[in-house]
């Protein structure tokens, strides 16, 4: 069963694409009208998108609206070669989710096959390759929502009835096009069971949890409880949590997966509890290039967001800061990975392949 989320932060408006603006969540709903390339790898830079998918997304729109920018080119390798270095600085925006180069990567390819393919003169095929890539940014757009729908449906038979799933970030609607990795499996147990209730860590030091996930499950009428991150092991050992799902921004070829900073705790906690610790992620965020967790890039962001709460400092000027967006936990604290086409012990991930 599919119950259907409200929430799209990101939509194709025919000539420029209309984002959902993520940094003033929930104080503002706010759209952001994004024309150009640039403008769409500030927004994915600067957090007002943000989510592996959905970062994703919005990278295939962001090399979509790149090649409308070169439209005066009319020699089709300087074309190409103007589109990889957009799809380039696109990439570079956000190194640790593996979505955002998989989407770029997959509208270059495109253009490179085109290119390969076609007998016309250079004018016409660039018009055509335009085309094409706004397609393809139309068409990756809309699988996701499908891809994460099939995922949620796999992942209704991990969740025991009227349980209490733990989540970590935010991997709703707002993280992906419109439904959600990990909470698209709670949307679709909650479809069956509409006993489930989430309890959802605040995520330091965004917020993400308390800004985002307590937001769009409040809008979709799905029971939350918000706690702060420390807590999690005092409801775990009261016996409060039946499980844990989180999204992944990248996971290894061996079942290593990057989450949001603070997610290696909840797993080690989870793990002395014997609670199952899930991760939902599809294919497109699993990277069999890499061996393990330690290939996958940390990017590390502003000490301003660990500072400050609401533009108001917390701690004493002067202090030092270390602030990683991600960490990564290992194979063997997962239970299990909920993709797509079913969910498979980190050790399978080599047979999907």
């Amino acid at each position: 069963m599919i119950l259907e989320s409200k929430i799209r932060p990101i939509e194709w408006a025919g000539n420029h694409v209309k984002l959902l603006d993520q940094t003033l969540l929930p104080y503002e709903q706010k759209i952001v009208c994004i024309t150009k390339y640039q403008e769409m790898a500030t927004a994915i830079k600067d957090m007002i998108v943000r989510g592996a998918p959905a970062i994703g997304v919005s990278g295939a729109f962001g090399v979509s609206l790149g090649a409308k920018s070169l439209i005066n080119i009319t020699d089709k390798n300087e074309f190409l070669k103007k589109l990889e270095e957009i799809g380039e600085s696109l990439k570079s925006t956000r190194p640790t989710a593996v979505n955002l180069a998989w989407a770029v990567d997959k509208q270059l390819e495109l253009a490179q096959e085109q290119i390969l393919r076609s007998a016309q003169d250079d004018r016409v095929f660039i018009d055509e390759i335009i085309k094409k890539l706004e397609e393809n940014a139309i068409k990756i757009l809309n699988d996701d929502i499908e891809i994460n729908q099939r995922m949620g449906e796999h992942g209704t038979k991990i969740v025991p009835k009227g349980a209490t799933i733990l989540t970590h970030c935010n991997a709703g609607a707002l993280a992906t096009a419109g439904y959600g990795t990990a909470l698209g499996v709670v949307r679709s147990a909650f479809a069956r069971d509409n006993t489930i209730q989430v309890f959802a860590d605040e995520t330091r030091p965004r917020q993400q949890g308390a800004r985002l996930t307590t937001w769009e499950l409040v809008e979709d009428n799905i029971p939350v409880t918000l706690i702060t991150d420390g807590m999690c092991g005092y409801f775990m050992k009261k016996g409060m949590i039946d499980l844990v799902i989180v999204g992944a921004d990248r996971i290894a070829s061996n079942g290593d997966a990057a989450n949001k900073i603070g997610t290696y705790t909840v797993a080690l906690v989870a793990k002395a509890h014997n609670i199952p610790f899930y991760v939902a992620a599809p294919h497109s965020t699993i990277d069999m290039s890499i061996k393990s967790g330690d290939e996958i890039p940390i990017e590390e962001r502003s000490r301003e967001e660990v500072t400050h709460i609401n533009g108001k400092t917390i701690c004493a000027e002067g202090v030092n800061i270390i602030n990683p967006a991600f960490d990564v936990t290992p194979a063997e604290y997962i239970t299990g990975i909920i993709t797509e086409t079913g969910i498979y012990k980190p050790s399978e991930l080599n047979g999907l392949f």
